[in-house]
């Protein structure tokens, strides 16, 4: 029997889940959580195969429950709303399993944990197309001052940290906004957050 503990804030879908789940005759849900707190710690006292979680849930997120349940022998899905690059990469550093999208069909949520459970990974096809065509244009010293700027400091700042002229900086930010089809600085980093491409 494949034992889950199940994350998500929203009480509906939780309980549609767990519904969902217990009608397959290899699975059993041990744990429901609505917070990644409250996740991790039914992990710890359940010891289950696998655990899904939601990505944003109060308290802890589901990627930083991801993180801290690393050491645990439990294998962890993802299960979320956000087909994004930059969630699917974190999630992919903190070593879960699999990556699902709310949106698939039920019967692929019951398939993806008996793959998981064989030792194999999931992921969602429309991320893996997403990954393929999620080239980073930006060169190692643009996204260098990119990063900079991200964390607060001003342009003279970042002349001096990286050692060239404030003329420069100006002109690697001008290459950053055409290159990535944004007129300023928050466009630009949360662009770059977005796609996961801050180191």
């Amino acid at each position: 029997m494949i034992r889950i503990v199940l994350a998500e804030d929203q009480g509906m879908l939780l309980g549609a889940l767990a519904s969902l789940l217990e009608l397959e005759e290899d699975m059993t849900v041990v744990g429901k959580a609505t917070t990644g707190v409250e996740a991790v710690a039914l992990v710890k006292e359940k010891k289950p195969d696998i655990c899904i979680l939601d990505i944003e849930m109060p308290l802890m997120t589901g990627i930083e429950a991801a993180e801290t349940l690393k050491e645990e022998a439990c294998k962890i899905i993802i299960l979320t709303t956000f087909a994004r690059t930059g969630y699917f990469n974190f999630a992919r550093a903190a070593g879960v399993s699999g990556y699902l999208l709310k949106d698939s069909p039920s019967d692929d949520l019951a398939r993806a944990i008996r793959t998981i459970m064989s030792g194999r990974k999931v992921y969602a096809p429309e991320l893996m197309d997403m990954m393929s065509s999620n080239d980073n244009p930006l060169t190692e010293r643009e996204g260098q001052v990119i990063q900079l700027i991200s964390e607060g400091k001003s342009t003279k700042e970042v002349a001096d940290h990286l050692k060239i002229k404030t003329g420069t900086v100006r002109n690697y930010v001008s290459v950053i906004y055409e290159k990535l089809h944004v007129t300023n600085r928050i466009e630009a980093i949360s662009l770059i957050e977005e796609k996961g491409w801050f180191k």
